[in-house]
């Protein structure tokens, strides 16, 4: 069975399940990767972005968008809506079901870990200085950046082109995660935070609601902009 909207579906939860993934490996207790840092989290967010790509063309969705900042960015740039409403709904199912196999996956280290801050990083984002404008400002400025780049994507060898993102995923984590983790995809904070409110998580405290507004608009601004120059370029 395949189709965009079980491509995008997929695609988002691998894309979900291998990134907040390897947070839960670096942060909870007990894991063998504990500790294991930065580097490693944004690499491997960039193999989850890559590999994503590969399970959404797969399962019908050649696309590949995996995040509404992509969507929007691209429906701004075409005028074409018709798919928007029904790749969004997947991407955030995606992530919620990502998140939910994150949560299976890491079971014992729940309980084992004690601090809930670490145990909702594992699923959402959060600002290092929380400042709310400029946390805006960070996370439209990543998806900006995101959404230009994609936007060159044409000239690079169709076979290339997932590797391309999972490089640029690289880079903006290396160079720009630092003030709010580079969400820079609505789905992916959303689904996952929508996760830990509703999942039985051992020892978890609240889902940060106050903040999720944030990696939401921010990105959906970005899109948004970033949309719209692209459709003015040719590259």
């Amino acid at each position: 069975m395949h189709s965009a909207f079980l491509g995008e579906l997929i695609g988002t939860a691998v894309l979900i399940y291998l990134g907040n993934g390897v947070v839960a490996n670096v942060l909870l207790k007990h894991s063998k990767g504990e500790n294991a840092g930065w580097m490693v989290i944004t690499t491997g967010w960039a193999m989850a972005v890559t590999i994503g790509i590969f399970v959404s063309t797969a399962f019908g969705s050649p696309a590949a968008h995996l995040n509404p900042a992509v969507t929007v960015a691209m429906a701004c740039k075409s005028g074409d809506w018709s798919n928007a409403g029904s790749f969004i709904l997947a991407q955030i199912l995606g992530g919620i079901l990502g998140a939910t196999l994150v949560w299976i996956h890491y079971h014992p280290h729940w309980e084992k870990t004690e601090d809930a801050g670490l145990k909702l990083a594992c699923f959402s984002t959060s600002p290092a200085i929380n400042k709310p404008i400029a946390n805006v400002m960070s996370e439209l400025l990543g998806t900006l950046l995101l959404i230009i780049v994609l936007g060159a994507l044409p000239s690079v060898p169709n076979q290339l082109g997932p590797y391309v993102v999972g490089l640029l995923v690289w880079a903006i984590g290396l160079s720009l995660g630092g003030t709010t983790g580079y969400a820079i995809n609505p789905a992916r904070d959303l689904g996952p935070r929508i996760a830990h409110a509703i999942l039985p998580i051992a020892g978890k405290g609240g889902s940060d609601w106050q903040y999720a507004w944030v990696p939401v608009v921010g990105p959906i601004i970005g899109a948004i902009i970033g949309g719209l120059v692209i459709a003015q370029l040719t590259f």
